[in-house]
């Protein structure tokens, strides 16, 4: 029965938050309570939106620029994921020191072993603690890399927002 009523409550959230009202008083009285008011929730939203983002499971900073990824190699500080495919690598070009785990295979490799994941991809596997820098063509398949990274549960994972193209123009200019 409590069950039940958990999970009649569960499907009624969503339905709650989509109507954008929740209690802002409530009082008691004599063991009863009573709804004083109801508040808009996109106003405490815009209020609080940075503590909301406190709690975000993604990292608050996830954009690397360039120069922060010229530290990360040089330092050896992240583990560099380009998850172009590999005829975009020989077309194009590729990023020194970073390995290649295409998109459509993220999920699964950041799931092998260690031994499995080095032999497929031809370098160190990432733990979860791991600086991990996911890359592409221009920034967008990357991002999803880097979502898909931050729900098998990697801490410090980022991505470059710019990805090979703004990679190569840097580098052009240098």
């Amino acid at each position: 029965m409590a069950l039940r009523r958990c999970w009649g409550f569960a499907r009624a959230l969503p339905r709650l938050l989509w109507n954008n009202t929740v209690l802002s008083r409530v009082s008691v009285q004599g063991g009863r309570s009573s709804v004083s008011s109801l508040v808009n929730t996109h106003h405490a939203c815009k209020t609080s939106g940075p503590l909301l983002r406190r709690f975000s499971s993604a990292p608050p900073s996830t954009d690397v620029s360039y120069d922060q990824m010229k530290q990360l190699l040089a330092g050896r500080k992240a583990i560099v994921i380009d998850v172009r495919e590999p005829w975009e690598l020989r077309e194009y070009g590729v990023i020194p020191g970073s390995i290649n785990v295409p998109l459509g295979q993220v999920n699964t490799a950041l799931q092998l072993a260690p031994e499995e994941f080095n032999e497929k991809y031809g370098g160190k596997m990432p733990q979860h603690t791991d600086n991990v820098v996911f890359t592409c063509l221009a920034g967008i398949r990357s991002k999803t890399a880097l979502d898909t990274a931050t729900s098998l549960g990697y801490k410090d994972v980022q991505h470059y927002p710019g990805g090979w193209q703004d990679w190569l123009k840097n580098e052009q200019q240098n």
